[in-house]
């Protein structure tokens, strides 16, 4: 999640659970807390492109690192001796912020390592995106109310209606998963994996990603929280292997590496770049509603040095706000019903019955 949100839910943690003891302090020591695991992206460099993505949210978003996230988060306090009576409340403070950072992390999409060291696992419950107004506000005015008031009542409240937001997600997301089931029987396509991925700021609009032999599928679901769900049709991707590089990349041993490491980091996902053949991307996220246009990936070229190029437009991304509005308001006219669910005959009974299918978990182990 955006920083904003993660430092506000450290806040929250630590005002619900240590109250008025602390004062402000509290409240300000819980947010540090929450803040502090992304310190992760300074760790990069330039003779390795792809040493940020493979420890942003790696060991200090696990659980098994929490008490000494939260200590590390407490020291700025613990250096003037006025706080050092504190200490212990002051700890507990920082270390309880510190705590919600990588559980909000695993609601997303992108993978965080929540059981490092005992599993390699990157833990991805695709409840909610990256950023979400509604969440934020919840915390938002939870915080300053129970800082203004010195009261936790605020905070307790925001943190249940947040812990409602993500539950409610979780029962929308599976009713996606039943929409996918339908979109790809109606297409005659056997399902070989398939994720559901939430859209930004909402619990409703939905992108699917599924694989029908050689191609991946990406389509928009609507799930209202009454009524029945309805699509729209998206587009068809080339799925990318280890084998489909060129024998030149092939061969050389780094590359092959960069490979399976990004392939780790994508879960999986990776397509051609529809505009830039040469780029190979994380097919879970789109810069586009229909198109894919990857938001990241990475290009080979064993003649230079390093041979792998992180190619990213994050920066570009701009949200359509207008479009997705009329996307979460069901206004958006190219959406349409679900097809039918088609019945078949079972072999050795007579009773008509539904095609069974399953979607592949959430968190693969090696990819929006």
């Amino acid at each position: 999640m955006d920083p904003l949100t993660q430092g506000l839910l450290g806040a929250a943690a630590a005002q619900v659970v240590l109250g008025k003891r602390l004062g402000h302090r509290g409240w300000i020591a819980g947010a540090i807390g929450g803040l502090l695991p992304d310190a992760d992206i300074l760790i990069r460099s330039t003779a390795d492109p792809l040493l940020a993505i493979e420890y942003h949210r790696h060991f200090t978003h696990s659980l098994a690192f929490i008490p000494a996230g939260g200590l590390i988060a407490a020291l700025p306090w613990l250096a003037f001796r006025k706080q050092r009576p504190d200490a212990k409340l002051l700890i507990a403070a920082s270390t309880i912020g510190y705590a919600t950072h990588g559980l909000l992390d695993a609601c997303t999409t992108y993978g965080t390592h929540l059981y490092w060291p005992f599993s390699d696992e990157r833990t991805a419950w695709n409840l909610i995106a990256t950023i979400g107004p509604l969440f934020t506000l919840f915390l938002l005015v939870g915080v300053v109310l129970a800082a203004l008031r010195s009261s936790r009542f605020p905070a307790i409240a925001a943190l249940c209606l947040c812990l409602t937001y993500v539950g409610v997600a979780g029962l929308q997301r599976e009713r996606a998963v039943e929409a996918l089931a339908r979109i790809a029987q109606a297409r005659g396509h056997t399902v070989v994996r398939a994720e559901i991925f939430p859209t930004v700021g909402n619990p409703l609009v939905w992108r699917s990603l599924y694989r029908n032999g050689a191609l991946y599928h990406a389509d928009r679901i609507r799930v209202p929280l009454r009524g029945e769900p309805t699509w729209l049709a998206g587009n068809s991707l080339q799925p990318v292997a280890l084998d489909d590089l060129p024998p030149q990349a092939a061969a050389d041993s780094r590359v092959r590496r960069d490979f399976q490491r990004f392939s780790y980091f994508s879960a999986g996902w990776l397509a051609r770049a529809p505009r830039d053949a040469s780029v190979i991307a994380d097919a879970r996220y789109s810069l586009a509603t229909l198109e894919f246009e990857p938001i990241w990936g990475v290009r080979f070229d064993p003649a230079r040095t390093p041979p792998t190029e992180w190619v990213a437009r994050d920066r570009e991304r701009r949200i359509p706000l207008g479009e997705l509005w009329r996307e979460i308001s069901g206004q958006d006219e190219r959406y349409r019903m679900l097809p039918p669910v088609r019945l078949q005959i079972a072999r050795n009974s007579t009773p008509l019955q539904p095609v069974s299918y399953e979607a592949s978990s959430c968190s693969p182990s090696p990819g929006g």
